[in-house]
């Protein structure tokens, strides 16, 4: 009979460990550190792969949405993260970024707020500069398209009337939810955000399309100026 040995993960090298815990344990008894160790492959002449990436985990809060916020530059700060494993860290969130997305997006109608933030946080929460998107609706208030309107500084982003108004004409949408990021964390819309948006509902308005709601994203929050009885 053929002899069998029981994979023992303390004979195998360092770095090759959490690879090896993986096929034992599953990849749901690896810790965010491991798993990203997993990906980088090695660490640097002090650190193995799993102690750089706890390392780099405790400066972002051991917090994986931090983390994806960073870019090539914030990762070199570490020694042995050059391009070519920070680029895959940042694929690595990316990809989860768009399972994420993927998932909400099966709830294709808006009922609240709520499912606004849901479909449009993948996109806005990373995002170093300002964006100004746009959901549209048809009459039963599915989502039949989320397009970009445009990319703007860190301290705005201009949005085209008329821009808005053709997306809406060429998919046919009855409905249209607008929105934009706040980088700076603090959903409060500005005066412009609220001159923007009453200059929208005006003429959308001449077009017979309704203007359902105006949502500013943050990460982990968002104000929404129907909730606020904004809207008019």
């Amino acid at each position: 009979m053929e002899n069998k040995q029981k994979l023992n993960i303390s004979e195998w090298a360092e770095e090759d460990r959490p690879r090896e815990k993986m096929m034992l344990k599953g990849s749901g008894a690896l810790s965010d550190a491991e798993l990203l160790a997993i990906l980088i492959g090695s660490g640097n002449t002090e650190e193995s792969a799993v102690e750089l990436m706890r390392r780099i985990m405790q400066t972002c809060n051991n917090n994986l949405n931090e983390l994806a916020k960073w870019d090539v530059n914030r990762f070199a700060g570490f020694k042995g993260m050059g391009p070519a494993k920070s680029i895959s860290i940042m694929a690595a969130l990316e990809i989860g970024k768009r399972r994420k997305l993927q998932d909400v997006e099966e709830r294709t109608q808006i009922t609240c707020s709520t499912d606004v933030y849901r479909i449009l946080h993948p996109l806005l929460c990373d995002l170093p500069q300002e964006e100004f998107w746009i959901v549209l609706l048809n009459q039963s208030n599915k989502v039949i398209a989320t397009t970009r309107i445009s990319s703007g500084g860190i301290d705005g982003t201009y949005a085209d009337v008329r821009t808005i108004l053709r997306e809406a004409l060429m998919q046919r949408a009855t409905g249209v939810i607008l929105s934009h990021n706040h980088p700076s964390g603090n959903p409060n819309p500005s005066n412009e955000d609220k001159k923007l948006t009453a200059q929208i509902q005006q003429a959308a308005r001449t077009m017979n399309i309704r203007v359902a709601d105006h949502v500013i994203i943050c990460d982990g929050r968002y104000y929404s100026f129907a909730d606020n009885g904004e809207m008019v």
